[in-house]
């Protein structure tokens, strides 16, 4: 499981971003940004697997990111992660329609926090972690984060 992982997020070296809206530069250095900024918001292993994982799509297709990351760790990773991962862009696309509709809802509040850390995820001077070490700090969470 964490080789697989750890391969989709290799597979987001180098692929490029629009600068306006991530002048950080690759989604890789993007990826572990907003995991660091999520261990920093919140305990919430599952938090942080969405926060590292959310855009590995972009491997595949920028403009449909975030449903095929979502087809990606099917089975893979608990469902609430890859529900996160799928839905992690609505605030932005459709902000009261979601709000709305998890209005109340524990669902809301982790969209909102993954949208934050996707927000702040952006500087270019950032120092992030080797992605190895990003995956071995999931594992000890492994009984909430595997599928």
């Amino acid at each position: 499981m964490y080789d697989y992982l750890a391969s989709l997020l290799e597979d987001l070296d180098g692929i490029q971003q629009h600068p306006k809206y991530h002048p950080e530069g690759d989604a890789l250095f993007h990826s572990l940004q907003v995991f660091q900024l999520a261990r920093q918001a919140t305990d919430d292993p599952v938090i942080w697997a969405a926060a590292l994982f959310h855009d590995v799509g972009k491997a595949v297709d920028s403009p449909r990111h975030a449903e095929l990351g979502a087809e990606m760790l099917t089975g893979v990773l608990n469902p609430r992660i890859v529900w996160l991962v799928e839905h992690h862009l609505d605030l932005m696309q459709f902000p009261h329609r979601t709000r709305n509709k998890y209005a109340g809802q524990n669902r809301l509040q982790q969209l909102q926090l993954l949208r934050r850390v996707d927000v702040g995820g952006r500087d270019p001077m950032a120092s992030v972690m080797d992605l190895q070490d990003a995956i071995q700090l999931l594992k000890p969470h492994h009984a909430l984060i595997a599928a």
